[in-house]
This record gives C-alpha cells, structure tokens and sequence, in this order.
C-alpha cells in the first residue's frame, strides 16, 4: 500500500472554498516569508482573476482547483480549469483540436492546468515541501480521474517546471516543449557591463535604439507598490484595450481585474509608463517575482520610435539588474527580442489524452516537435547577439 491511498482529493469551484494561507502555504513551498518565488499562483493573483470576472461564467475559463489532502492537511493544490476554448494558453493545441473534431470527437470541454493568460514558467503542482513527491502524483491522478469522469477530452499543464515535466512524463504523461525569449543577468553591474558583452554591431544598434525612444518628448516612470495610483490603471486600460483588440480580438482581463490589483497587488507589480505633455502615452506591465521580472502587457496611445523595446525590454533589464535578479521573462513570442539579449529558452508542457489512438499520435507528433524545437533553440542561439571571440571590439 501506498501513500497515495491514504490521500483525499477534492475539487473546488472558487479558490474562495480555501483559505489564502492554507493555498499559499502549498504555493510558496512552505515559505511564506520571502516574496513569492513567481506571483501567479499566489491566492490573491488567482482570486483576482475571479471576483473581477476574467475567470469564470462566460469565460471559459471555470476554475476546477484539485486540492489533496493526507490525514486532514493540505499538502498539495493544483490551479485547474474547465476549458471551452483554446484562447488565452499560449501553448497552442488549435490542430489537436480540429485533427480531434474532424475525426469525430469532441475536443472541448477539457482540463487546463494553468495560470490563465500568462505564459509564464512556474509551478503548476503546488505542493507542501516534505510531502512533494507523493503530492504530485496524487495530484496527477486526481486530475486525469477528474478527467475521466467528466468526459473531458484531454488534461493539460501547461508552462510547468522542466522538474515537473520529467516528473509528470515518468508519471505517463506526454511532455512538449516549446520556446520562449528570456534574458539572463550574468552579475552584470549596470547596463553598461551587459552592452559590453554583445558584439559592437548589436551595442551600437540597442544604443540607438534607447536614444530615439528616449527622446518620444517625455519622461518614463517606473511604479510599483503606493506609487502605482487609479490613474495609472485609467491609463493602462487604454493601452491595454487598443493592443487586445488589434492582437486577440478583446482583451482577456476585466476592467475591474486592474481596480483590485490596485488593492491586493501593487506589491507584486512594477508598471512602466510613458508620459508626454502631462499624459500617459505608453505602459508596460510586469509582475514582480522572487528573481524573476515577468513583462506582461505594452500598449499605447500615440506610437513613437522604439518606445516599446524601452517601456518593455530595456527598463526591465536595468530593473534587474538593479535589483539583482536573475533573469527577464519577456512573454510570448517574439523573434524580435533576440537581437535585444534575449535567448531562446525552452519552456514545457504535459498532456495526457483520453482516447488511445489520438494519443498516439499526438506522442508521436510531440517527438518530432522536440527534435525540431532542440534544433531551433540551439541554430537561433547562435545567432545572438553576444560576442563570439574575446579579441578587441570598438563600440
């Protein structure tokens, strides 16, 4: 007999049903101390994201948080949810779904491990420290069973740790890769020291760069905590709407999301914002973790030179580097940011799929994705913008 028999796995609708200590006490690995290693999956983020509305009736994101417990104690939580759509992931499975749907099947409703609209890295098993292991397996179980007896078509975790890939595959899961564009702050002292490691072609062109953005005829001001006001977020829900609707079709937050971040987040949120002639023109939202700076939203009012790559990658690097952190995770997409210092990175997904023949072939797509992603990462790498010799440079 097992540990895991003696486990009890339950599924809540509203992280409402669980206290913001006993969650957090799973989500920070029993420290609760230190700022969040990543914000995302604190019970204030992801409460957020419910009683705005962003989540929930309408969405089709309905939360199904799977929760397991050992002798009455919480040990470990998942952030789970009832998916009628594909939108707002960021590890796309759009073929899987027609390849299903045109085979016969219904792909949707499904299960979503994940941190709706954020594709950034982070834990997804969510569990006490001295009970991990066993958690993570219970927690996988709940969920396929979760799956099984609702009819879902699939599970999926998704932007998980490479630890809890491995963990998740030798649990019998299918493990994805794809990429991401992150930067790494070597100890660099200013952003001085991190130009000096880049070719002379590529400091010179980010030099210029930052000098046309600078001069878009304003001031940028970086906030977070008491310095961020309701104007801010008046603003960046402008910036915020006009980049949703030319991106995705509508934005995937609420309006009131930004009002009650005002009150439970500002700690975890640094905000960028541009101002021209005593108006806010420009902003770029980014999330605040242990060592981590996560860039989320940019958007704008008036377009000026450049202004994008300062609002989002370079304030966030000098940010990090100030604050000592160790890296930059700059979001979805975007070949453009490798020129910017910014490295393709895998990142890692797990699925598990109900029918047997499309899950197959699914595995079989997934290892020639990986072979091609492996490829890409390492071609793309050398194509950075770090110097390649240690002989003398101008620049």
């Amino acid at each position: 007999m097992t540990d895991e028999t003696k486990i009890e796995i339950s599924v809540i609708a509203s992280l409402a049903e669980v206290s913001a200590e006993a969650w957090d006490d799973c989500a920070s690995g029993g420290d609760l101390a230190s700022r969040p290693v990543d914000p995302f999956t604190t019970h204030r983020f992801l409460m957020t994201l419910e009683d705005s509305g962003s989540v929930g009736p309408g969405s089709g994101w309905q939360p199904r948080h799977i929760l397991a417990r050992q002798d009455g104690e919480l040990i470990g939580v998942m952030p789970c949810y009832s998916k009628s759509h594909s939108q707002g992931e960021y590890v796309f499975d759009h073929n899987w779904a027609h390849a299903y749907e045109n085979a016969g099947g219904q792909y949707y409703p499904k299960l979503q491990a994940a941190v709706p609209f954020t594709p950034a890295t982070g834990r997804r098993f969510l569990t006490r420290p001295d009970h991990h292991a066993t958690a993570v397996s219970a927690l996988a179980q709940g969920a396929v069973q979760l799956a099984v007896q609702n009819h879902y078509s699939s599970f999926h975790v998704t932007f998980c740790t490479e630890a809890e890939a491995l963990a998740g595959e030798a649990l019998g899961l299918l493990h994805r890769i794809g990429q991401q564009f992150h930067w790494n702050n070597h100890g660099y002292a200013d952003f001085d020291a991190f130009l000096a490691q880049l070719s002379s072609r590529k400091r010179k062109a980010i030099r210029r760069e930052r000098r046309q953005a600078q001069a878009f005829g304003g001031t940028i001001h970086l906030l977070t905590g008491d310095a961020i006001r309701p104007e801010h977020w008046d603003a960046f829900w402008r910036f915020y709407q006009d980049t949703g609707s030319r991106n995705w079709g509508s934005p995937y937050l609420t309006r009131a999301f930004f009002d009650i971040a005002q009150k439970r987040l500002r700690e975890d949120i640094l905000l960028v914002m541009c101002e021209r002639d005593g108006q806010w023109v420009a902003g770029a939202l980014n999330f605040i973790g242990r060592d981590t700076l996560y860039g989320r939203y940019w958007g704008c009012t008036e377009d000026h030179p450049f202004l994008h790559f300062e609002a989002c990658y370079y304030q966030a690097i000098e940010y990090a580097i100030e604050n000592r952190m160790e890296r930059v995770e700059a979001g979805a997409q975007g070949p453009h940011k490798l020129a910017r210092g910014y490295l393709p990175t895998a990142v890692h997904s797990l699925h598990w799929i109900g029918d047997p023949g499309f899950r197959d072939a699914v595995a079989q797509y997934l290892d020639a994705e990986r072979s091609a992603v492996d490829e890409e990462i390492e071609i793309m790498t050398s194509y950075g913008p770090f110097k390649r010799t240690t002989g003398n440079e101008e620049g």
